[in-house]
């Protein structure tokens, strides 16, 4: 396990999920502008999964009832923005190595 004061690093069983926390008030978005709020959730934590293949992932989301909510890509890789069935919102990313 690593952390630090922005964020938190737990692996298990070869699964790596990081725990970062992120003020009201902030930018989420890694071009563009926008507000982060926490209206929708019931908690500011927010999960991101980093995947070898984030097509296919996209594919298992929707599959068990998620929705894709959008997708971004630059030079480091892309990001889907995903929630589940119940709307809690979660980001799948593939980084280019």
């Amino acid at each position: 396990m690593k952390e630090s004061a922005e964020y938190v690093e737990l692996v298990a069983d070869g699964l790596t999920i990081y725990l970062s926390e992120q003020a009201s008030g902030t930018n989420p978005l890694i071009q563009g502008e926008a507000i982060r709020n926490y209206e929708r959730y019931w908690t500011p934590i927010h999960l991101d999964f980093i995947v070898p293949n984030l097509n296919q992932c996209v594919t298992v989301v929707l599959e068990m009832g998620g929705k894709k909510e959008g997708e971004k890509s630059g030079d480091w890789g892309s990001v889907a923005f995903c929630s589940d069935p119940f709307g809690n919102g979660f980001c799948i990313l593939e980084y280019n190595v």
